[in-house]
């Protein structure tokens, strides 16, 4: 079986003087009319980047996008992302979030646990940067708002540009204090920023918002998220008219705005966001959030795939989203901040960010992501040939630890990603976290129920091996378990199951049946408790 070229390689220990480092050249961006793929006019894609490539946008997004793993569904396997927590204060209340909460190994946005100053955050990148050459983007999303501590948040990426000039820069941001810092923004070359923006309309706002912080007053109700709304849309609108790429993040939450997304999906499209990331809530008691408090429950996983469905057409949507940690280290779906504690970082003074040992890597992995793509086009060029069943459409759990690839345990999995199937694409439609099976080399059978409930609506999960419990099980709740594809890339997996499950059901030795629903589990941990 093909195995990856990168699967579990290792960075190198090689490293170039600070001396072959170039300064970073700080550009104004100009003025763009339409900075997303299709947002402006025309139909919104199902998933901007899962498959796109430098055919589907000019090449000045192509070149922003290629490698940003939040902004690239295609590039979230191959490349990582870290956050850097230098931004403690926010200027609003959520009735979602609480950031007096901390789980060292669990991830969820505005968790952390360690704030940093800006030198911290920058001698933390560039050790991450020099371990990880994957690690192209940088973002600062908290624990508060990072536009609510503007001098904090700018004055790391003044620091980062001149000591590590070819990471990106992302912040993020409720939006309240946007407008008075674009052209700050457009100073430091932060080319990507993600507003939350979770309503349009201010009645429901008021719902979701109990105040902001506002010209040293604090607003309340409907005033409050009137001035919110304000803001927000007068940001995107100047963020688009810079030509900064925006991505919108929406949290779904039932009965509040579930039905009204789709309202603001048409709103940013309006104003240029290049994608619309619609989230679920997390909403457990233990978190102390005012909706975990009351009871506010969070969707199932059809509820939000039903919601995002009804919003294609309009902007493009990012459905690979993690909900990360505000202190998020490496890909997707993974975090290693724990090997880049302060303590830890104050043993490795003699760091040095190392160019060429990255570009090398870069180069590797876009060998690794043309061979996915070719291995993807000759699948569906395959399920298209097969006349069987030409209407069927599954979804297939896929257990995976990076590299665009079936390459993962069964047991190891702490979230699987799902794609959708049919004999046109197979493309991902999200993720599903699951607490790890596998404990101390044995399976914990108390988890194996949830574990299964989170891909219930699958006709297929794809792994690398599983162990007899597991398979039982699964087979049990209808879900079939496939290791015959271990090391091949996941779109062609997929297909290849498709195919021989589609000629199954034309000769009767199967009777397809509808899945029902999965459970999302919230907060799942990233790791195992220490």
């Amino acid at each position: 079986m093909p195995t990856s070229a990168l699967t579990g390689s290792q960075p190198g220990t090689t490293y170039v003087s600070m001396g072959q480092l170039k300064p970073l050249k700080i550009r104004l961006e100009s003025a763009s009319n339409g900075a997303g793929c299709g947002t402006t006019g025309g139909e919104g894609k199902a998933s901007c980047g899962s498959s796109d490539g430098p055919q589907d946008m000019p090449a000045e997004v192509w070149d922003k996008v290629k490698n940003h793993p939040c902004y690239s569904e295609e590039a979230h396997h191959h490349f990582a992302r870290m956050h850097v927590a230098v931004a403690p204060a926010c200027n609003i209340q959520c009735n979602y979030c609480n950031r007096k909460y901390d789980c060292s190994n669990e991830s969820r946005p505005g968790v952390v646990s360690q704030k940093l100053t800006p030198e911290q955050a920058v001698k933390k990148v560039v050790a991450v940067a020099s371990a990880i050459p994957q690690m192209t983007v940088l973002g600062i999303a908290g624990p508060g708002d990072a536009l609510a501590n503007p001098k904090k948040t700018f004055d790391t990426m003044r620091m980062l540009t001149a000591r590590a000039p070819d990471i990106k820069l992302c912040l993020s941001t409720n939006g309240l204090a946007l407008p008075d810092l674009v052209d700050e923004i457009c100073k430091h070359n932060i080319d990507h920023v993600t507003i939350t923006i979770n309503m349009v309309d201010p009645e429901i706002g008021a719902k979701i918002y109990p105040w902001i912080f506002w010209n040293h007053k604090r607003l309340t109700g409907i005033e409050a998220a009137t001035v919110l709304h304000q803001r927000q849309m007068l940001g995107l609108e100047m963020l688009t008219a810079r030509g900064v790429l925006t991505k919108v993040n929406s949290v779904l939450i039932p009965g509040i705005n579930d039905q009204h997304l789709m309202d603001v999906n048409r709103e940013v499209k309006k104003r240029g966001a290049f994608l619309h990331n619609i989230m679920p809530l997390i909403s457990e008691p233990e978190h102390g959030t005012v909706f975990g408090l009351t009871g506010q429950r969070g969707p199932s996983a059809q509820e939000l795939k039903a919601v995002q469905d009804a919003c294609m057409g309009g902007a493009n949507l990012m459905r690979h989203c993690r909900q990360c940690r505000a202190d998020a280290v490496g890909l997707l779906g993974e975090d290693r901040s724990d090997e880049f504690t302060l303590d830890k970082l104050d043993d490795m003074e003699d760091v040095v960010y190392d160019l060429e040992k990255r570009k090398a890597y870069q180069d590797k992995v876009e060998q690794e992501r043309s061979a996915q793509q070719a291995a993807k086009q000759q699948a569906l060029a395959a399920a298209s040939a097969l006349q069987a069943s030409q209407d069927l459409k599954v979804l297939v759990a896929v257990a995976t630890k990076g590299g665009g690839r079936v390459n993962e345990h069964f047991g190891h999995v702490t979230e699987f990603q799902v794609y959708e199937v049919s004999a046109a694409k197979a493309h991902f439609v999200g993720h599903r976290r699951v607490d790890q099976y596998c404990q101390g080399g044995a399976g914990d059978d108390e988890q194996l129920p949830s574990v299964v409930r989170a891909i219930n609506d699958c006709h297929a999960v794809l792994v690398a091996k599983i162990g007899a419990c597991p398979r039982d099980e699964l087979m049990l709740a209808g879900v079939e378990p496939v290791d015959a594809y271990v090391g091949e890339f996941i779109e062609k997996a997929a297909l290849d199951w498709f195919n021989d499950y589609r000629a199954r059901v034309a000769s009767g030795a199967v009777l397809h049946q509808h899945r029902g629903d999965a459970a999302i589990r919230q907060g799942a941990y990233t790791a195992l408790a220490a």
